[in-house]
Order: structure tokens, then sequence, then C-alpha cells
């Protein structure tokens, strides 16, 4: 059994999300940092991360760190690491991405070079030989620098993670699978409650909400490029963690969970993509426009990605938009809103200033998550006994 230090890579902002996932799934966080968590597991938590974390981008093995405020520091810091345990003499290796933050070092594609070379004179020491044909399987690598302190990971991954393998079709904007679980998991939200998206586009805000009712795993459907690295994780463990993720699901559950958009293409393909991932029977979808937004229970939640209104041409009617909202929202009985947005004047428009409000890059889009709440539903026991 080895012991990795597994670095979690998420949207800067959710963070705490991501760490509570780690921790739940039963695995140490050895470090919090803007936009990644690092944590302790052998192969299996490779692959239980990779299967179940809703809100992480991809999942990396680390391989080291070291200090590199020159090339040539950054050329022999990349040389020192032992490539040779991950990288077989036939596999294809290169550093897929590099990202670079107040350090000296700031040319991705220089970066990127520079430690290519670094791997392959390391990797020729060892294996005797001066060429690669590269033949074999993929290890991507990718790159942190953070102050001149150089982060070396390996992705195990491959396709991102928010890439489910449900969404075959989109709307224009759609809001990224892992960024709306994080956004639902920032919310006291469960499965027995009601939840409302009435902008769901393409479905992503009520697919996500459903699938964590049913107790789906979210990369239980696609694959990873570890999945073909045998010397490192053994294919038992992968079969051994998709078979827990299948046990895991229950179709049986009772939801309340409505998804509405004003574009009658849209509806129609949030039902598809909710068919394809296993939950349109979990999910009512209508074509109604916040203007019909609407509910008779109480306590309920709307959790939803508007229009931000980026182009010119949107901005006029984001006042009249937000009014709307804001209006509709007053009219639930004891509801909570989860509103996450990159339009700024969102709170006055509403009419009420948030109880919370936490700042969420979505890209490079700077967005906030507004979170308006509201009562505490009785407990089950109080609600029995106020009809006795």
């Amino acid at each position: 059994m080895r012991k990795f230090e597994l670095i979690a890579p998420c949207y800067f902002g959710t963070e705490s999300v991501l760490k509570r996932e780690i921790i739940d799934l039963g695995y140490d966080v050895t470090e919090v940092s803007d936009g990644r968590v690092t944590f302790l597991g052998d192969e299996e938590a490779l692959c239980r991360a990779n299967v179940f974390l809703r809100t992480a981008k991809r999942i990396l093995i680390k391989i080291g760190s070291f200090q590199a405020e020159s090339f040539e520091e950054l050329f022999q810091g990349t040389r020192g690491l032992p490539w040779e345990e991950y990288i077989p003499r036939d596999g294809k290796f290169w550093v897929a991405k590099a990202s670079s933050v107040k350090s000296r070092l700031y040319s991705v594609s220089d970066i990127q070079s520079v430690m290519k070379k670094a791997m392959v004179e390391r990797l020729k020491d060892v294996y005797h030989t001066g060429w690669f044909e590269e033949s074999g399987e993929s290890f991507p690598v990718r790159v942190f620098l953070m102050k001149d302190q150089v982060t070396v990971g390996l992705d195990s991954t491959g396709e991102p993670l928010h890439k489910r393998g449900y969404r075959k079709l989109a709307s224009k904007a759609p809001i990224a699978e892992n960024l709306a679980a994080a956004l639902i998991l920032m919310t006291p939200w469960k499965g027995d409650r009601i939840l409302v998206d009435p902008f769901c586009g393409s479905g992503t805000i009520p697919i996500e909400a459903a699938m964590m009712a049913a107790g789906m795993a979210p990369g239980r459907n696609r694959s990873f490029t570890a999945w073909n690295w045998s010397h490192i994780i053994p294919k038992k463990d992968w079969q051994d963690v998709l078979e827990e993720a299948e046990e895991m699901i229950d179709l049986s559950v009772e939801t309340d969970i409505q998804g509405y958009d004003i574009d009658e293409d849209m509806i129609a393909i949030s039902r598809e993509n909710a068919r394809l991932a296993g939950v349109d029977k979990l999910i009512h979808f209508q074509r109604r426009g916040i203007e019909q937004l609407s509910h008779s229970k109480k306590y309920g939640f709307l959790i939803t990605n508007p229009p931000y209104g980026q182009r010119l041409q949107d901005k006029e009617s984001m006042q009249t938009l937000y009014r709307m909202i804001g209006e509709k929202y007053r009219s639930l009985d004891d509801w909570s809103m989860y509103l996450i947005t990159a339009y700024e004047q969102a709170q006055r428009d509403i009419g009420r200033k948030a109880d919370k409000n936490r700042k969420i890059y979505n890209g490079m889009i700077k967005t906030y998550y507004y979170q308006f709440l509201g009562p505490k539903p009785p407990k089950k026991n109080e609600r029995k006994a106020s009809f006795t």
C-alpha cells in the first residue's frame, strides 16, 4: 500500500466545502490554500476521491515541491523529483498546465518547456536511454508557482471532474457541475427538502441536487487517466470503488426538486440531461418565467444562477429582473434563497441585504453567492406534536 499526498483543486471560494467532503470520505486534510485542498491517502483514496468528490476539479498526486527563482533552479528542482516512481519507460509525459502567481518565473510556455527537459534528463539517467517513444499511457503533469514556491502534481483525472458524463447538451452560459454542487453544499438543503431553480438553463443545479438525494456518486459513469496506471493503482481498487458507488444509489427517495426556465428548448435539454444522469424521475422541469414563480409549501430553497448582465445590451434589463426575483422571493412562505451572480446591484434591486455573502471566482468572473436565510422549519417531532 502506497501513501500519497493528494491535491484537489477547486473554485476559489469553495475550499471549505471541498475540505468537508474530503473529511467526510475519511481522509486527513493537511493543507487548505486558495483554490486547492491537500490531503493524505492511499491508492483506494485516489480512486474514491475521483469518483465521490462533487466539488473538486481534479485529483493530483503531489510529486514534490521546491523553491525556484530562476529557470536553472526550476530545472534542477524538477530533475530532483522521483519521476521514475510514477512514469514507466514508455509513458507519455508532458506539463499539461502551469500557473504562476506572485513569482519571478511567470512565462507559462517557458516553465512547461524547462520542466519537460528536466523530466527527460532524469528519466534518461534512470532508464539508460537517450530517446523516449512515449507510446504508452498518459502522465500529464500540472504545476503551481506561488511566491516562487513550486508545487508539482501528476494528474490522475484527465478530463476535469465537472464532466460527469450526463450533460450532452448545455445552455449558452452553463454553470459547471462541480460549482453547482458546491453551491448546494453551502446550504442546509437536504434531499427531503424543497428545492427550486427558477433559472435552470440546462438543469445542472436540479440534477446535482437529485444526484445528492439519491446518493449517486458524480464520477461513477466516466473514465480517469489513472485507470490505466496499473503499476501505481491496482484495477481491483477501481472496481471496488465503483461497486461501492453503485451500492449507495437509492432511486426510491421522495424529492421535491423543480427546475424552471422561460425557454422551452432549455426545458427539453434539462429533461434529456436528467434522463442521462438517471435522475429524471426525481425532478420536475417546467417552462415558467420568474414572474410565475410560486409554491404552496413552506421552508423551501431557491438555489439559482440567474443572468449576470455581462453583455452591454443586457444591463438595462437586469434591474427589472432582480426586482422581480426579490418580489417573488418575498411572496414565498418562510423560504431561503441562495443566488450566485456577478451583477453588482443584486442586493439593492432584490430589496434586501443578504444575510451572508461569499465571493467565488467562476472562471475569471468574480461572482457573489448571496445567501438570504429563511427561518428553520420545526423539527419533525415538534411538527407531529402540533397536529395532535
